[in-house]
């Protein structure tokens, strides 16, 4: 990452930091007081993340408008399944037209195994068993662009079995790529070299964490 990419990321670590204090506020705030000045920190939290992530401050409040209680990150569970020769299986997202692992956020009532089986059903059609947790990352450490969200991301190793078809409506394509050849990916959801390191893990029964 350069110097650039170092400042906004601290930049836009500051703005979580203050919308994270000001949502964790506003939940156990109760004179009057303390809420206009909480909700005075939310309002420049917003404007702040919005420069940053180039948005308008309305949707950045949108996005966070049903963000209630104490502030935590949010969970994205992802599924990595390898072929013997070095090929991954990858979804086009509908959202930009580039590829991805299969995932996304943690649903509640099932364990993040669950979630990463059901979402590799949904966006790729293939069934899988999961085989053990190969990375958990804190995504602002890994040069992804710029979100409003601070994110940590579960991935799974998966094998694969039956195929059926795309039931859901996020992603619109599935297929194998070799982890030397991948195509245009998601840069928000997985970087390239994520991909390779994830296959180094399930070669050598690592597991990388931050």
């Amino acid at each position: 990452m350069n110097r650039f990419g170092e400042l906004t990321e601290r930049r836009l670590t500051q703005a979580r930091r203050l919308l994270a204090i000001a949502q964790t506020g506003l939940h156990y705030a109760t004179e009057a007081f303390d809420r206009e000045r909480y909700e005075e920190i939310l309002r420049i939290a917003h404007a702040q993340l919005a420069e940053l992530a180039n948005m308008q401050t309305e949707e950045v409040a949108q996005l966070f408008a049903r963000e209630e209680g104490y502030a935590n990150p949010k969970l994205d569970v992802r599924c990595a399944v390898f072929t013997g020769t070095g090929e991954v299986l990858l979804v086009r997202e509908a959202a930009d037209g580039r590829w991805s692992l299969p995932g996304g956020w943690a649903d509640v009532g099932a364990s993040p195994a669950e979630n990463a089986v059901r979402e590799v059903r949904e966006e790729s059609g293939y069934a899988v068993t999961i085989k053990r947790l190969l990375a958990l990352w804190d995504m602002p450490k890994h040069g992804h662009p710029p979100s409003v969200f601070h994110i940590w991301k579960l991935v799974f190793l998966g094998e694969i079995g039956a195929l059926s078809e795309i039931s859901g409506v996020e992603t619109n394509a599935a297929g194998f790529f070799h982890i030397d050849a991948l195509p245009p990916l998601s840069l928000g959801r997985i970087l390239p070299q994520q991909v390779r390191k994830l296959y180094q893990l399930q070669c050598n029964g690592g597991v990388e964490f931050d």
